[in-house]
């Protein structure tokens, strides 16, 4: 059984963000795999140990992103695959760019994370599952897969309760937190990766013209939130709170 899973390099979720001249700067900040994508590496890994097959991890990034895709192969993963990203792509480029590398490509399950920690769209694996016409599960919390029968059974998380869903293969799936707990990569996985097939592809490479390359969307300015504002207690009786916080809320918040 083949398998492809989609990973994105992220911030670790604990490191400050720092923005200078509108751009989210990097230098020295701890970059780590896109939490959700773990939890879709290891449902690979656990997939292949039960059934056979490889797993390949994929990313489109800059050559800084080999550092998580070296990860994925230190934790079990046998080939991975840098595509290099355009320069002002958006999900939509991302999401061409990788079908446009899977096209052809024979494979059972594609497994990505829910979405992503620093952007949180969710967008890129319904939008390959789209291109590639394949069916699309996401936020899901188990994955049974049959590859006999061609297919998988797949819980999917629903906002708080559990809806299940059957689909044929090949299918995409994207996963949510609860689905299973990552392995750590060990000495011996580490010193393997090194020696483990590692790509690197131009984005020009994949045939997409200037014009499929080209965003839908721009950011158009990046800044951090305004600092935390101190709370404040509001006096007088329950009537008169009442009626300084409908004040405040329309005056000084602007909320209603």
């Amino acid at each position: 059984m083949n398998m492809f899973v989609l990973m994105k390099q992220t911030f670790d979720t604990e490191e400050k963000i720092r923005i200078h001249d509108g751009k989210i700067d990097e230098e020295g900040a701890k970059l780590v795999i896109n939490p959700y994508d773990e939890y879709a590496v290891e449902e690979a890994l656990r997939l292949r140990e039960r059934h056979g097959g490889q797993v390949t991890a994929v990313t489109v990034g800059t050559e800084r992103s080999s550092e998580a895709l070296r990860t994925a192969l230190a934790m079990g993963a046998d080939e991975a695959v840098l595509i290099e990203e355009p320069a002002q792509a958006d999900e939509g480029v991302l999401a061409k760019l990788l079908a446009a590398y899977l096209k052809g490509k024979p494979f059972d399950v594609l497994l990505g994370g829910h979405f992503s920690v620093d952007r949180g769209s969710g967008q890129v694996a319904l939008r390959i599952a789209q291109l590639l016409d394949i069916p699309h599960v996401g936020a899901v919390t188990r994955l049974t897969v049959d590859p006999a029968g061609g297919t998988a059974v797949a819980v999917r998380d629903a906002e708080g309760d559990e809806v299940t869903v059957e689909a044929s293969l090949p299918a995409c799936f994207t996963a949510q937190q609860g689905l299973n707990e990552p392995r750590y990569p060990t000495l011996p996985g580490i010193m393997k990766a090194k020696k483990k097939p590692f790509s690197r592809i131009s984005s020009a490479g994949l045939g997409l013209s200037d014009a499929q390359l080209a965003p839908d969307t721009e950011a158009i300015s990046l800044s951090p939130p305004p600092p935390r504002q101190a709370g404040r207690l509001i006096d007088g009786d329950a009537a008169a709170k009442a009626r300084e916080l409908v004040r405040a809320l329309r005056e000084e918040a602007k909320l209603i």
